[in-house]
């Protein structure tokens, strides 16, 4: 097996200069090489490295493209044949813009879903009915411990036109009136998976990367007739309501991705912040049950559910002029200003 250790913290991104077109980099620490001059470095030594145009297009044979992109880098070193550019100089884009297919894994933390329950109050189901707080309390923390025992994730998909860069405006729909941030640690696959076994799922990840899953509270239920249930298209769907990124971090580099906190601000103040290590069903689970309904490909983006501490448990929701600020142990940060929609009509 190839040492990685040299390479540490190397990410993936895409990037543009003013009035250029858009192109995929690797950084390190705040500079950045297009992988276009990595390819260069990589031909001449006769390795091959394909899809150098895009992170999505590199994430298409990655298991051949992550090693000669190591081996690459480490030549360049030796040679100091790389000009490195400050990212600062840059826009920083969604790291994969388009992924064909995205998916999200709802009520998937622990302490999450509790809270939701207890919030709804004893009665709101007949079991809970007469139950003290701290008995509602436990009975909820059962069920989700059974849930986790003998359960299935929920999923649900999301459109590749909602994703925005980590650093974009997140535009408010006039028809919302209670949007909603959702932080999530998300997971880009890197080979096809079809049916894939827990104990190996990990193995099918190119890397990790930043996901907001911007929720309308107020348009998830179906309006008429409400036995049609939930309305995932107006809800989630919204142009800008998936923040991703800034960048895409090797799986290589992420030593223990079930130990990574995510921390949201919104104006400054801590919303939440928790460890992934609370998810109820853990990142092996979900793209076991994932792959076993559906065929996941290379660049596709998995949302891996988000922690307590969402608007709706404060009921604070977003407004024009909020900030959120979002960060995941090792994965840099997003920054979002959030706008109205008839501000950008």
């Amino acid at each position: 097996m190839m040492d990685t250790n040299t390479q540490a913290g190397f990410k993936l991104g895409s990037f543009s200069a003013a009035g250029s077109p858009v192109f995929a980099g690797l950084v390190r620490g705040d500079q950045v090489i297009a992988l276009q001059a990595l390819k260069k470095v990589a031909e001449a030594k006769g390795l091959q490295l394909s899809g150098s145009e895009s992170v999505f297009a590199l994430l298409q044979n990655w298991q051949t493209n992550f090693g000669a992109l190591c081996e690459a880098l480490a030549l360049a070193d030796q040679t100091g044949a790389l000009d490195w550019a400050p990212v600062s100089g840059l826009k920083v884009h969604a790291p994969v813009e388009l992924p064909r297919q995205i998916f999200c894994t709802g009520a998937n933390y622990f302490k999450h879903v509790v809270d939701m329950l207890v919030s709804m109050g004893p009665g709101a189901q007949p079991a809970t009915a007469g139950m003290t707080p701290a008995e509602l309390r436990a009975y909820a923390e059962n069920l989700m411990s059974e849930r986790a025992a003998t359960g299935s994730p929920y999923v649900f998909s999301k459109v590749p036109s909602a994703v925005t860069g980590p650093y974009d405006p997140v535009i408010l729909p006039a028809l919302a009136s209670e949007p909603d941030w959702e932080l999530e640690l998300a997971v880009v696959i890197g080979k096809p998976a079809r049916h894939v076994r827990r104990d190996d799922a990990l193995d099918y990840i190119a890397g990790y990367t930043i996901a907001n899953d911007i929720t309308s509270r107020d348009l998830i239920w179906c309006k008429e007739p409400k036995a049609m249930g939930t309305d995932w298209v107006s809800s989630k769907n919204s142009p800008t309501f998936l923040p991703l990124g800034p960048y895409l971090v090797p799986a290589a580099f992420v030593a223990n991705p079930q130990q990574l906190q995510i921390v949201l601000k919104l104006n400054g103040e801590v919303m939440q912040d928790e460890s992934t290590s609370d998810m109820i069903f853990d990142i092996a689970r979900q793209i076991e049950y994932i792959s076993s309904r559906v065929q996941l490909w290379p660049g596709d983006v998995i949302c891996t559910g988000s922690p307590a501490g969402n608007g709706i448990h404060y009921k604070r929701f977003l407004r024009d002029g909020d900030v959120m600020e979002a960060s995941i142990t090792g994965l840099g940060e997003q920054r979002n200003p959030c706008v109205a929609e008839a501000a950008v009509r």
